[in-house]
């Protein structure tokens, strides 16, 4: 796996080579490995050295090609064009067909806008109706001071919090920097924040936002960091990473501090289910039913406002259908103001025909 693209082959190897390498963790000797699989040293060496060759462990050439990449990004400000592409690249028609899906879902009729959202990363064509049902509730609004996306960490290394000085590109233009919220972020928070920055190049759960925050709000400033999940323990506590508690801290420290209106986006798809995420067997109406159960009780607990009971729930069950999100969601609720009224605005699930896999996710307003 390249999710950097630090290399521009691939490399192929076979399905026998898949457990060897799975002992790749820097705590044994090629000499302990080879003989646990009895292979020949020369042949794992071979394998190792192509490893290497493609920047697919981590070691000097995957560091020094990393650093190229950084080097590569920091020459633009820009993020590569991602996910947020999907519906094509030119503009007009992209702000059209957004318009229309807003069009077509009904209007909350909420009290006031609200302070934050609860929207998926799916892809457009099966999430659009949850987009929609939660920007809608912005639509018609005044631009903010800014914007706040928190994303999910699908593919990087980093186990902290994890935000970016880069910018985002979109079919509707790039996003606008907020420096002051950023510079701040890094006097608080310090370099951990950015110690894993490149985990934002392959990701797409705050790319996929950026779209519709353009659409409802125009050319509002835009950041965006990357949630663990806090049913996992930092690999090493040792202060070189921001843990979920200290950025949350910090974040509301600087909004304070900042002044103005901020609006606040958790992007979050909720279960993962079906022999795709690793489950035994085919997807079934009594699996779904047992999927949907599981998500509105979590959605209930999740409503009632109190982060520390919703993830305290999610461990207790050991994250059953292998919620994506539970980081972000938990700490959106850390950022919005105490006792927040909040409001599930859809619930969707999606799945292919062949019954192997399921996505579930929802909509929710924070008021």
């Amino acid at each position: 796996m390249d999710p950097l693209r630090l290399h521009p082959q691939q490399l192929v190897v076979p399905p026998q080579a898949l457990p060897v390498i799975a002992q790749f963790q820097g705590e044994r000797t090629v000499a302990e490995v080879a003989e646990q699989f009895k292979i020949p040293a020369d042949q794992l060496e071979n394998l190792v050295m192509a490893l290497e060759t493609h920047y697919l462990l981590w070691g000097p050439s995957y560091l020094a090609q990393e650093a190229i990449k950084a080097e590569e990004i920091d020459g633009t400000g820009l993020l590569p064009k991602g996910a947020a592409f999907m519906l094509g690249a030119d503009a007009g028609a992209v702000g059209r067909q957004l318009d229309a899906w807003l069009a077509e879902v009904e209007d909350p009729e909420l009290p006031a806008p609200p302070q934050a959202l609860v929207v998926p990363h799916l892809d457009y064509h099966r999430g659009w109706p949850l987009y929609a049902a939660g920007y809608r509730a912005w639509q018609g609004a005044d631009p903010p001071d800014r914007v706040v996306v928190l994303g999910t960490n699908h593919h990087g290394i980093g186990d902290g919090v994890v935000g970016t000085r880069w910018r985002w590109t979109s079919p509707l233009g790039s996003s606008v920097a907020d420096t002051p919220l950023q510079e701040l972020m890094d006097e608080r928070l310090g370099d951990g924040l950015l110690a894993d920055q490149l985990d934002h190049v392959p990701e797409h759960s705050i790319a996929l936002q950026l779209p519709w925050i353009q659409r409802v709000f125009g050319e509002v400033p835009v950041s965006g960091f990357l949630v663990p999940d806090p049913l996992q323990p930092m690999i090493s506590d040792d202060g070189k990473r921001v843990s979920i508690d200290q950025f949350v801290t910090g974040l509301r420290d600087v909004l304070q501090e900042l002044g103005g209106t901020t609006r606040l986006v958790a992007s979050s798809d909720l279960s993962h289910v079906g022999p795709q995420f690793g489950e035994p067997d085919p997807l079934d109406d009594a699996r779904r039913e047992e999927v949907e159960q599981h998500d509105r009780e979590a959605l209930s607990i999740y409503l009632s406002g109190d982060d520390g009971r919703f993830v305290e729930f999610m461990r207790n069950l050991g994250n059953p259908s292998n919620w994506c999100s539970i980081g972000n969601m938990s700490a959106l609720l850390g950022l919005v103001h105490d006792e927040p009224e909040i409001e599930l605005l859809e619930y969707r699930q999606a799945f292919d025909e062949s019954n192997h896999w399921m996505v579930s996710a929802s909509s929710c307003a924070i008021l």
